[in-house]
């Protein structure tokens, strides 16, 4: 590990925590938001959390076969389309340099997710995005968690 997370500093640490907790809290479904944060977590490679999100998820309930699937989740039957299209603007918004987040992916997440919806969907993304960076940057080991 390069890094410990509470090199960070507490008040900036204590921030993204605070935010944490505000989106967990924001009345997204908590199924769809470890969904999404594994799959953030795939696209940036970042072990760390990956491992996290996995365990947190299936301590949640979630299947084994759908997240050994979330990679694929494109070809996978077993995925809702509101879940699809989560999961789609996760792609797109993890990727932005690379799709500058297109018209299309707006709509399309749109039919299954109201305004206010997108836009914490949207904070969501970004904050997995914020915590696979520090953790990838840091060099976290994963299962290094307190209680992981």
């Amino acid at each position: 590990m390069r890094l410990a997370q509470k090199t960070i500093g507490p008040e900036l640490l204590q921030a993204a925590t605070h935010l944490e907790m505000k989106i967990r809290a924001a009345g997204l479904d908590k199924q769809l938001l470890h969904l999404v944060k594994a799959r953030a977590s795939q696209i940036n490679n970042c072990a760390y959390c990956l491992d996290l999100h996995s365990k947190e998820a299936r301590a949640d309930g979630e299947s084994e076969e759908r997240l050994y699937l979330l990679a694929a989740w494109r070809e996978a039957v077993s995925f809702t389309p509101k879940e699809r299209a989560a999961l789609a603007w996760t792609e797109t918004v993890t990727r932005l340099s690379d799709t500058h987040v297109p018209d299309e992916e707006w709509e399309a997440v749109r039919r299954e997710f109201s305004e206010e919806e997108v836009a914490k969907l949207t904070v969501a993304i970004g904050m997995v995005n914020l915590w696979n960076r520090l953790a990838v940057s840091f060099r976290s080991i994963p299962g290094s968690r307190p209680g992981s």
